[in-house]
């Protein structure tokens, strides 16, 4: 146990850097404009992500999932 409650921040550390990029990579449909609360053509369209976009999307939500459990781990592990 005492290995993986001092592995725990390194592997927090890699989830949240893909995390972020995985966030970066993903084209929104909603202009600069639109993402700001400004007028956005697209805005009232549903959107269907398919292929590469619906895989980082999928992606993303998996290591937001193991993020949300490693601090979960780390804090039952602090007690």
């Amino acid at each position: 146990m005492s290995m993986f409650s001092t592995a725990i921040p390194y592997i927090q550390i890699v989830l949240s850097v893909i995390l972020v990029v995985l966030v970066f990579i993903q084209k929104s449909s909603a202009s600069a404009g639109g993402a700001l609360g400004g007028y956005d053509n697209f805005s009232s369209v549903f959107h269907t992500r398919r292929g590469l976009e619906k895989g980082i999307f999928i992606a993303t939500v998996v290591v937001g999932g193991l993020f949300a459990i490693s601090a979960l781990a780390a804090l039952v592990l602090r007690s």
